[in-house]
């Protein structure tokens, strides 16, 4: 069975470049919505960066270890 490819380095920097992407989109969406006095709006914004903010951790983290499991 092949090896996902989720787990590769490449995989790895592409998910985090996405999530990257993802958080400047809502950052924008969340200023736009402050601009506009928009409380539910900026709360929704908000609410949708947290799950962005994890994922991007979790890859980084993944990362970390495995430059750690190859340099060590």
């Amino acid at each position: 069975m092949p090896r996902k490819a989720a787990n590769s380095k490449v995989g790895l920097l592409m998910s985090l470049g996405s999530s990257a992407i993802a958080v400047v989109r809502t950052v924008k969406q969340l200023r736009r919505a402050r601009g506009t006095q928009g409380k539910l709006t900026a709360a929704d914004t908000v609410a949708g960066l947290l799950p962005l903010a994890t994922s991007a951790l979790l890859v980084l983290r993944r990362l970390r270890g495995r430059s750690r499991r190859s340099s060590g």
